[in-house]
């Protein structure tokens, strides 16, 4: 993800905040006031942005002063203006109390705000680093805009203020959000790493003038959404402002490709990567201490294999073990021509391909422009989200916002940087829940009843998949022990051995996504009825974009019968022939032609599939005799209307 959260509290974590990231995570010297401490840090002032800013007589742009910092997130969310207000109202003859009172934004609370860290691709941020003026002024242009927008969703789709008896009632905050944002340029490492902390309080006024704060519970599980959003944003406004296009790139065996600037050589995101480096290495040793740790009795403390869970813990402290010392911070000019200088000395990169990097993505980007059209098949990329959503959740069970995340994955994969219409991310996601997901929900809280908290799985079950495929274990060597076995713990690894050189029993990652969306979409196939060419298009786009080249036709079971295609019933099954040479020519995007007679003779032949989905169906369609869940209030804010009175209004209720 390029977008993090963290919670901003009262007290400790907020100093840390005013003594180092509102200065570009350098440290502020005592007493040093804190414009002249960005100036000396070579960082701009940060700035208010967000709706809710009318309310409190603020405007977006403004400069973010100390003050109105220690204010908003430093005491338990008072207004930013409350020392003027106070003393407006001291000064009228009011009481101290009530001066004070004046300045309050409803109660005071601890968590006074997160602290949303947004960055681009590494490959965007190579060309902010090693490129002219006028790149750079664009990037941060695409930035600024992709962290507005999605502001913007935050604010209309996942923001809400809980109030009433156990928070019974929810409801958007009508005027907006108050966020501040400051711009860092540098990672710790000294590297180049464009990104922006936005500093987003937790305070919003309902519709009746009251304030309330923000359930920040729903602002950690849309952060993979909100990623997803940005990422989508910035590639399309730095693709089409330069005239570059994007290409899926695998980072990590196993999991899926991420979206870089084509064109950009990946020895630069290497040399900008020495912190993944260390963590790696750090990480393989905390691995081996995790299969081979005993108790007191001698018997293994933890599992005998690394599973995924395990390995994201392991990563996050192999981060912190590895974290380096913050450095000086220095002007982005001085840095700009360290880290040309360093590229050119360092990265393995030719001086020709550094000097003229937007050249080099422009002339990539053409290619795939001229090769892959911009073309959004709804009906395709909803198979292929609820598919890829259901394997990539543990028991196959998701919510909405998980789809959400992954429509705005799937059309980054499909759009290569192109800018796409507004909504269609969530036509996506209302096409993938109407069609290929049914609705579990069995709500026992209020929670469980909104849009946002259904449970949803797929129509089709696991067995309908592809099996997944163990890697061949090793044979071993004199110079390597053999894995541990999954129900023995592991050997201890042998004197003077490295790390590096140990077989760390580990559940493998392989392409789960990549294989589950190929068999969803041959399935597809047999029922669709759209017309030949515009479809075997769409098919062949999607796939060359989002599949691996060994995944881009089915294997066949028989070796020895390979160039035979299996059947469906009476008809054949999709032409194996024409998606090998689709596979061979990658270019080639009649190699799917199939007629429609065909196409509808293999959609009588899924009919099955639907009987399976029916039965499953059945089962939550008849619960008669279930319990009903507590009534729940609706949402007014649509309507811009107050909640209507209830058994639950009243003063206990809504304060």
């Amino acid at each position: 993800m390029t977008v993090d959260i963290r919670v901003i509290r009262a007290g400790q974590m907020y100093r840390y905040y005013l003594r180092q990231t509102v200065v570009g995570d350098g440290r502020r010297p005592a007493r040093t006031p804190l414009r002249a401490a960005q100036e000396q840090a070579g960082v701009p002032v940060g700035r208010w942005m967000g709706r809710g800013l009318a309310v409190l007589g603020l405007a977006p742009g403004e400069e973010v002063t100390e003050a109105q910092l220690r204010n908003l997130f430093g005491e338990r969310g008072r207004h930013p203006d409350a020392d003027r207000i106070e003393a407006d109202r001291l000064a009228a003859g009011a009481s101290p109390k009530k001066a004070f009172k004046a300045g309050a934004l409803g109660r005071r609370v601890m968590v006074t705000g997160v602290d949303f860290v947004f960055r681009p691709q590494p490959t965007i941020y190579l060309l902010w680093a090693l490129g002219d003026e006028e790149t750079r002024r664009v990037i941060e242009a695409a930035h600024e805009r992709a962290i507005e927008r999605v502001l913007v969703w935050i604010e209309d789709e996942v923001a809400v203020i809980r109030y009433g008896k156990d928070g019974i009632y929810r409801v958007r905050p009508p005027g907006g959000l108050v966020a501040a944002r400051f711009r860092h340029y540098e990672a710790r490492s000294g590297m180049p790493l464009l990104h922006d902390h936005l500093l987003l309080s937790v305070k919003g006024q309902r519709l009746d003038g009251k304030w309330g704060s923000i359930h920040s519970l729903a602002l950690h599980e849309n952060t993979v959404a909100a990623s997803a959003l940005y990422n989508e944003l910035v590639a399309a406004e730095v693709c089409e402002a330069l005239g570059l296009a994007t290409e899926p790139r695998t980072v990590t065996p196993g999991r899926r490709p991420v979206m870089e600037i084509a064109g950009v050589p990946h020895e630069l995101i290497r040399w900008t990567s020495r912190r993944s480096d260390q963590i790696a290495a750090c990480l393989a040793e905390l691995e081996h201490e995790y299969v081979t740790a005993v108790d007191d009795d001698g018997g293994p403390r933890f599992l005998p294999v690394v599973s995924e869970r395990a390995r994201v813990k392991l990563n996050q402290i192999a981060a912190r073990k590895t974290r380096p010392p913050k450095q000086k911070t220095r002007p982005l000019v001085q840095l700009r021509a360290w880290w040309k200088t360093s590229a050119i000395l360092t990265s393995g990169v030719a001086v020709d391909n550094i000097t003229s990097l937007l050249e080099c993505a422009r002339a990539a980007a053409a290619a795939i422009r001229a090769r892959i059209a911009a073309v959004v098949d709804v009906a395709l990329a909803a198979v292929d989200v609820a598919a890829t959503v259901f394997v990539m959740n543990d028991g196959g069970r998701f919510h909405r916002r998980h789809l959400l995340a992954e429509a705005r994955r799937h059309l980054a994969l499909v759009l290569r940087g192109r800018r796409r219409d507004p909504g269609l991310d969530d036509r996506i996601v209302a096409a993938s829940i109407s069609t290929h997901c049914l609705d579990i929900s069995e709500p026992k809280t209020v929670r469980g009843l909104e849009a946002g908290y259904r449970l949803y799985t797929a129509r089709w079950s696991l067995s309908d998949l592809p099996a997944r495929r163990r890697p061949p274990t090793p044979a071993p060597g004199p110079d390597r022990e053999s894995p541990a076995d999954p129900g023995e713990p592991a050997a201890p690894r042998p004197p003077g051995q490295d790390a590096g050189e140990w077989e760390i029993p580990r559940i493998p990652l392989q392409y789960e996504r990549a294989v589950l969306a190929s068999a969803v979409v041959r399935e597809k196939l047999r029922t669709t009825t759209a017309a030949v060419r515009g479809w075997a298009y769409d098919v062949a786009r999607h796939q060359q974009a989002a599949m691996p080249e060994q995944l881009l036709a089915p294997a066949a079971a028989d070796p020895e019968h390979d160039d035979q295609e299996p059947e469906v019933g009476p008809r054949e099954a999709v032409d194996l022939t024409a998606l090998r040479a689709l596979r061979e020519s990658r270019t080639d995007v009649e190699a799917l032609d199939l007629t429609a007679e065909r196409l509808r003779h293999l959609g009588e032949a899924f009919t099955a599939a639907a009987d399976r989905a029916r039965t499953t169906m059945d089962r939550y369609a008849h619960r008669d005799g279930a319990e009903k869940p507590p009534p729940v209030c609706r949402d007014d804010q649509q309507a811009h209307r107050p909640p209507e009175p209830g058994p639950h209004r009243g003063r206990a209720a809504g304060d």
